[in-house]
């Protein structure tokens, strides 16, 4: 159905724009002379189409109607409603000129001639300038730049213009923090719509009072607003903006025609910041989007909200986090801030919440020119993002471990050494986990190719043996990848492995090769012991080295995270500094009012050889 998703939920009002138009949204609403805009929705794969106009009454009619209905039972059903209408009008005329109190015109006094008894108004539809038989299907009646005549006023149609199918304000807004409101579009594109932000004014009324803007409900008449300046999608508040409201003035585009415009009004005011986070001495190196040889790469778990957002993360995983800094309305503010201040080329996630990929992080970076992709585990998954003007996509090749295990002739010799374990063999393929896979292409130059993989590993510390087995699929099947189906394109490995750099895993991945006397193989004890040596045929490394930690909470913190880069083919430019360690234990340990996970990003700059 087309429909505002959810908006009267988060919305004060969502209402048709008809003040202070700027001269392109003037323009627009021009488009139709002198007439009045009757919108048709008609889409070849659904039965109905839906026909919306205004009428002289003031009243909103949206009808739907059966594609392959006579256009004459239309036109009949809106004669009918017009009579209804006009006949409205008319009581409500003569219930105001007979009320006791009512005021008069300067000309009351004068009697006028009674309105003549209501008739059905004459209900035409023209395509150039000749009327459409009542008998011709409604798909084949409703042509764009047709006119709609009913009584004396006309309707230009317009035939699936831009349209929005969901429009939403962030619930938590923050000075300095990008707002960024998510949209989605029917037969338009976010680059070719219009946007004009506005805030709220402090009426003078209230401040005299000392009231000041806090004091005004939602829903209060005094409420008025100033143009911000700002006409692009993302807007970011000022200190000057804490206590006021927002709003957004819409027009929907697709770079040929507009549809017509709508308007948000946040719910809740400007908030003031946190402060410094941990994460803005960082974005002092990233201030400009890198040249087209390099390559901007981030790798970081950003915490999902299914985790943060339980009683055991409160009181134990993280205890010293304020309440209100685990709500995934107040990380996400974070979250979209720090990504956007990296201009990053790529973009790799873990444990992101499908609705915080689609509600959040698509629509803030989709406006910074990232497009996404997004791969399912079980409750959150991985999430890669590439800055459109350098890179396009090519194909994906994600697979589920286990699946790729069991199925996949490609790890047969592999699950042959397991099936001699059979209790290591059922705990690895109980495991959830995936890999997702992207193979992108540079725009600039088509030669260059590029694999770029991101996992999240197997998270318990007894877990070694089962992320060894894992990281030998992921391996295997980025070999194939990278080999079989794209020959000789370079490996970027992203991903939270769950493995310090003393761990076999991470030995396994940097020498290429793991003994089967490995301690690791016995990580979760002698039953669970399953000796074997693997190898890969990578040279990978480290590109921000080994850091100290990746991962910072108040029991542990190690180096987890990795961004692993082929050697042949690919050099580190730059690696962006981690925060200091006085910036990580501000508040303690992370996450924290100044950090939205309990991860750090990994961020660096990437040459081709």
């Amino acid at each position: 159905m087309w429909r505002f998703s959810g908006v009267r939920a988060a919305l004060r009002g969502v209402r048709t724009a008809v003040e202070q138009c700027s001269p392109a949204e003037a323009a627009t609403e021009r488009a139709a002379g002198a007439m009045e805009r009757a919108v048709v929705r008609c889409v070849p794969s659904e039965p109905k189409l839906s026909l919306s106009f205004a009428l002289a009454d003031g009243s909103h009619k949206n009808m739907q109607r059966d594609q392959s209905e006579p256009l004459g039972r239309v036109l009949s059903r809106i004669a009918t409603n017009a009579l209804k209408g006009h006949a409205k009008a008319a009581a409500a005329k003569k219930s105001r000129k007979n009320r006791p109190n009512a005021s008069c015109d300067a000309d009351s006094s004068v009697p006028g001639p009674e309105p003549a008894a209501a008739s059905d108004p004459v209900v035409k539809l023209y395509y150039r300038e000749e009327a459409v038989a009542e008998d011709v299907l409604n798909v084949d009646a409703w042509q764009d730049g047709a006119v709609l005549q009913i009584g004396d006023v006309k309707y230009k149609v317009e035939r699936n213009p831009p349209a929005f199918t969901e429009l939403q304000l962030p619930r938590y807004i923050m000075a300095g923090f990008p707002v960024c409101p998510k949209l989605s579009l029917e037969f338009g594109d976010p680059a070719g719509c219009l946007f004009r932000w506005y805030k709220e004014a402090r009426p003078v009324a209230a401040e005299l009072e000392g009231g000041g803007p806090s004091s005004l409900s939602p829903s209060s008449p005094s409420a008025t607003w100033t143009e911000t300046g700002v006409q692009e999608r993302v807007y970011t508040p000022s200190n000057a903006d804490i206590g006021l409201r927002l709003k957004l003035h819409c027009t929907p585009g697709n770079g040929q025609r507009f549809g017509p415009s709508q308007e948000l009004e946040s719910v809740c005011q400007v908030e003031a910041g946190p402060g410094t986070c941990t994460f803005d001495h960082r974005h002092l190196y990233t201030k400009k989007v890198t040249e087209d040889s390099l390559i901007r790469t981030v790798s970081y778990n950003i915490l999902a909200d299914t985790y943060a957002q339980t009683e055991f993360s409160r009181t134990v995983l993280y205890p010293y986090c304020a309440p209100y800094a685990l709500e995934v309305d107040y990380r996400q503010n974070l979250i979209q801030k720090e990504l956007t201040g990296y201009n990053a080329d790529l973009i790799c996630l873990q444990e992101v919440d499908r609705a915080v990929f689609s509600d959040s992080l698509v629509p803030a970076l989709e406006a910074f020119g990232l497009e996404g992709v997004f791969r399912i585990k079980q409750q959150e998954g991985l999430a890669t993002f590439y800055r459109k003007s350098k890179l396009s996509l090519l194909g994906r090749h994600d697979i589920s471990f286990q699946e790729a295990l069991e199925t996949d002739p490609l790890h047969k010799e592999l699950l042959e050494k397991l099936v001699l374990y059979p209790l290591a063999q059922e705990k690895v393929l109980q495991r959830s986990s995936v890999l997702q896979v992207s193979v992108l292409q540079s725009t600039k130059d088509s030669s260059k190719k590029i694999c770029v993989a991101n996992t999240h590993l197997y998270w318990h510390p007894k877990g070694g043996y089962i992320r060894l087995i894992q990281m030998a699929v992921a391996l295997a099947h980025i070999k194939h990848v990278s080999c079989d189906l794209y020959p000789d394109i370079p490996v970027i490995f992203c991903g939270d492995f769950n493995s310090t750099p003393s761990t076999g895993m991470y030995e396994f991945v940097i020498s290429g090769n793991i003994p089967e006397d490995h301690e690791d193989w016995a990580s979760n004890g002698e039953e669970e012991r399953c000796n074997m040596s693997l190898k890969h045929f990578f040279k990978l490394r480290s590109a921000c080295g080994e850091p100290a930690y990746t991962n910072y909470v108040g029991g542990f913190h190690g180096c987890l995270d990795y961004i692993f880069i082929d050697l042949n083919a690919l050099e580190v430019e730059q690696v962006i500094p981690l925060p200091s360690h006085e910036e990580v234990t501000t508040h303690q340990a992370l996450p924290s009012v100044s950090h939205p996970s309990d991860h750090i990003a990994l961020v660096c700059d990437l040459k081709w050889k």
